[in-house]
């Protein structure tokens, strides 16, 4: 026990109330509720020393502890605190310059709020116009957890892919949107995205890959889709006679595919790096994928060699440029924000 510790603790107890009904608690300035990071490093025993020198001077490092000796698997020392976003990116960065990534182990864990006092102005150094640098780690972190090929992907591209061919022999627009939800593709391809702005190419073989297996999967389902509806006479009269506006807009790429494919694009890095949920379902919505996918199987099926071919251009220009378009908006923010922090 640290000397005073007992006796501290025997004083306040003495000096305080037992229990304090809700709301009566007193506050002892307005709570910070802006999001931390706890950190977790078990650290060999030669870092230590210098690891603590680093956090201590950070002033967005809060409630360090350090433990020597306590560390297993790997053998160490173990080191907490808390991490305020600001100051994540630069306390990362030192961790990798010390090897931590390769001689010890760090875990990071999102923490939902801090209830204590006001935020030092200090830490908030990395903020600009009420903006936080996006913590690039645990964005990539993200984007590496999307990237796990399971079965699942590829089931869900093949079952998104016959929800569109419903909507399409229906010329239904709500179940093409449904089927742009549930497709994971984007997964994938942002993945890809990752692996040419962080110029790593194990990460962009295995997106491209899955992306071909998955959508020539995608494809052969809504052959064999198309198929079974021409064979059992139940297709819709109006997709027969040649009234199909739903895959006119898919299977007619132009100028305007263009646009909201790049748009898309951008708007698909910002909702990640700005953990924005509901602006990356609006990209899903806007890609125009797995209902190019959808197109081409039919259009193979019911023998319409024009449409097949301009679904073919639209898968292609899609995947193409969201790819792109996330690797360039990757690599700007990334600049962007170097030059903010100075």
């Amino acid at each position: 026990m640290w000397p005073g510790v007992g006796q501290a603790d025997a004083a306040d107890r003495g000096s305080r109330p037992q229990s304090y009904s809700a709301g009566d608690v007193p506050r002892s300035g307005a709570a910070d509720n802006l999001p931390v990071f706890h950190v977790r490093i078990a650290s060999p025993p030669d870092v230590t020393g210098r690891l603590v020198e680093i956090l201590t001077a950070d002033p967005g490092v809060l409630n360090l502890v350090v433990l020597p000796g306590t560390a297993r698997r790997p053998d160490g020392d173990t080191v907490q605190f808390d991490l305020r976003t600001g100051s994540a990116n630069p306390v990362f960065r030192q961790l990798r310059d010390l090897e931590l990534d390769d001689r010890g182990v760090v875990m990071v864990e999102d923490v939902d709020a801090a209830i204590t006092g006001p935020e030092r102005p200090a830490s908030g150094r990395r903020r600009y116009l009420g903006e936080v640098a996006p913590v690039w780690e645990m964005v990539e972190a993200g984007i590496r957890a999307g990237s796990v090929y399971a079965p699942s992907f590829f089931g869900l591209l093949i079952i998104a892919g016959l929800i569109a061919c419903v909507g399409i022999l229906t010329n239904s627009q709500i179940l093409v949107v449904a089927a742009m939800v549930v497709g994971p593709e984007y997964n994938a391809i942002i993945a890809v995205a990752l692996g040419i702005e962080r110029r790593r190419g194990s990460p962009v073989r295995r997106g491209l890959f899955a992306l071909l297996a998955g959508f020539v999967m995608a494809i052969a389902a809504a052959i064999i889709f198309g198929i079974a509806i021409r064979w059992s006479g139940h297709t819709p009269q109006a997709f027969l006679l040649g009234v199909r506006p739903v895959a006119a807009l898919i299977n007619q790429p132009n100028l305007f595919s263009v646009i909201v494919a790049v748009l898309a694009g951008i708007v698909g890095v910002v909702s990640l790096t700005e953990s924005r949920a509901s602006a990356l379902i609006g990209v899903f919505i806007s890609v125009t994928t797995i209902p190019a996918a959808a197109s081409i199987g039919l259009s193979l099926a019911y023998e319409l060699w024009r449409d097949a071919w301009g679904s073919v251009l639209q898968l292609l220009l899609n995947v193409v440029l969201l790819i792109v378009v996330g690797a360039a908006a990757l690599r700007l923010q990334r600049v962007i924000w170097r030059s903010r922090a100075g």
